[in-house]
């Protein structure tokens, strides 16, 4: 599952879970239904398929945070006013750039606060949050834009980003997008993700953490090559300049960290071409 690949997207996929073979949105459903043609128009120029998707309720486990909105592609969560925010600021800056832009994190320089949490069910396991340590000392010694402090405790209302462990079917996890020129503020981490090393939990952190500043999945037009089965994740992801676009690139590196699916000898490090990604868009 190793060999020399790499590309990088600054579209951001909400919610974007990923296992050895890939999870579902770690939230209760409440029920749906599905989504009108023109509404599956409207997610088409945002460049986000939602064909299969449905309309309905999440919960959030940590906070019980209920949100409205559109299921996509089994792990893709848009809120219906992260979707309004999206068709407006398409309306405004219908070039594909400006869209981009607007789905990232904003107001560079910036200090990024994450939060590790430590209390109850939904408390880190000691493994993980040292894998937390490690995934923010990444991000640090990227030399972006973006400075990350860390600290552990329950109240998480001032922080920018949140990762706890939560209940879900075997290892990985979850988190979504940039909303309004923030990062997505919760990441959820599978409980199964214990049972694997403190480099592939570092793996899985740093991973959703990159969906929260932007990042797509390096092997979105074909998961098969990280998964082992699987095609395109049928979305239209924005690339990076810089970094291989497909796997028939040379530059494409099979040690991103971005990938869909992750081996259980991941070392949890960004790749170089991670690296490119990052700085070019912060």
């Amino acid at each position: 599952m190793r060999a020399n690949l790499s590309y990088k997207a600054a579209m951001i996929i909400l919610c974007a879970a990923f296992t050895v073979s890939c999870t579902t949105q770690n939230v209760v459903p409440e029920p749906t239904q599905g989504i009108s043609q023109q509404v599956i128009n409207q997610f088409k120029s945002l460049h986000i398929d939602a064909r299969n998707g449905t309309f309905g309720e999440v919960r959030n486990p940590l906070t019980g945070q209920i949100q409205t909105g559109y299921t996509l592609e089994g792990d893709l969560f848009v809120s219906e006013e992260q979707f309004q925010e999206m068709l407006a600021k398409r309306a405004s800056h219908p070039i594909g750039e400006q869209y981009r832009s607007s789905s990232l994190v904003l107001g560079l320089p910036r200090v990024i606060k994450v939060l590790g949490y430590t209390g109850g069910s939904f408390a880190l396991t000691t493994k993980m949050r040292t894998a937390l340590q490690w995934a923010v000392n990444n991000y640090n010694a990227a030399g972006l834009l973006l400075t990350f402090t860390l600290d552990f405790g329950t109240a998480f209302s001032t922080y920018d980003m949140v990762v706890y462990k939560t209940n879900g079917a075997g290892a990985g996890g979850s988190s979504g997008l940039p909303s309004g020129g923030n990062p997505y503020k919760f990441i959820q981490i599978f409980a199964g993700t214990e049972s694997f090393s403190t480099n592939v939990n570092e793996h899985v952190i740093t991973h959703q953490m990159g969906h929260c500043l932007g990042l797509v999945h390096t092997d979105w037009f074909n998961n098969s090559i990280s998964c082992g089965t699987g095609g395109s994740e049928s979305i239209v992801a924005i690339h990076i300049p810089g970094t291989g676009m497909t796997n028939t690139d040379p530059n494409f590196d099979y040690d991103s960290v971005m990938l869909k699916c992750f081996p259980s000898g991941a070392t949890g490090e960004l790749s170089i071409q991670d690296k490119i990604a990052l700085d070019y868009l912060y």
